[in-house]
């Protein structure tokens, strides 16, 4: 998904049902937002992995975003296969927020906690040409709820999440200021023990961390 960030940051309205939100006024610079990222509280990181792997690779990604979808359905399951799941690698994903469905598929994520976030992702991007492409705000976020409710959440459970303004704007803060130090300009990125790539395909993603591990 290759565009500027939308410029989301200080108001944030909640409609009944955890139906919406509108995100106004203008980023903070960049040197602000790098300064906040020790003060931003309340968002746990998700990571899947061992913490002593030796390679570390950070994704930054959004859930309305189409190549992030195929990246999760292609690429990603092998790295988690072959470097994952085998010690290689310390994976963690960070949420991007281009657009206010992006951030309510975030909080139905976090919804429940880290046991269930990389199962809701996973059907987050699964269907994401079904949720995503609905015109209707409502509509949006009952689909959102329905995909929640797979993962063995309530309504009202949900709801609570999705009305968290507070939360909300904490996600906002989190997002700007990692995306602003990292240099993250388009979804999905990737910083590979501490460099940034642009969207790759598995065989770079095996090339650079073989080279690492070696």
């Amino acid at each position: 998904m290759n565009k500027g960030f939308l410029a989301i940051a200080a108001v944030i309205v909640a409609v009944a049902g955890g139906a919406g939100w509108y995100f106004g006024g203008p980023s903070e610079p960049a040197e602000a937002a790098v300064e906040t990222v020790a003060m931003v509280d309340g968002v746990q990181e998700m990571t899947l992995g061992a913490d002593d792997a030796p390679v570390e690779i950070i994704e930054y990604a959004s859930y309305t975003c189409p190549h992030c979808a195929r990246f999760h359905e292609g690429p990603f399951k092998q790295l988690k296969t072959d470097y994952i799941d085998t010690g290689k690698v310390k994976f963690t994903y960070r949420e991007v927020y281009f657009d206010r469905f992006g951030l309510w598929g975030s909080m139905v994520a976090r919804c429940g906690g880290e046991q269930k976030f990389f199962g809701i992702t996973t059907e987050l991007y699964a269907q994401q040409s079904e949720w995503a492409r609905l015109q209707d705000p409502v509509a949006i976020a009952d689909a959102l709820r329905k995909i929640g409710r797979t993962a063995g959440m309530n309504n009202e459970q949900l709801d609570a999440c999705l009305n968290d303004a507070e939360q909300a704007e904490t996600l906002v803060a989190w997002y700007e200021a990692n995306a602003a130090r990292d240099g993250i300009s388009s979804t999905p990125s990737f910083v590979i023990d501490g460099r940034t790539y642009s969207n790759m395909n598995f065989a770079e993603f095996q090339s650079i961390i073989d080279e690492k591990l070696n």
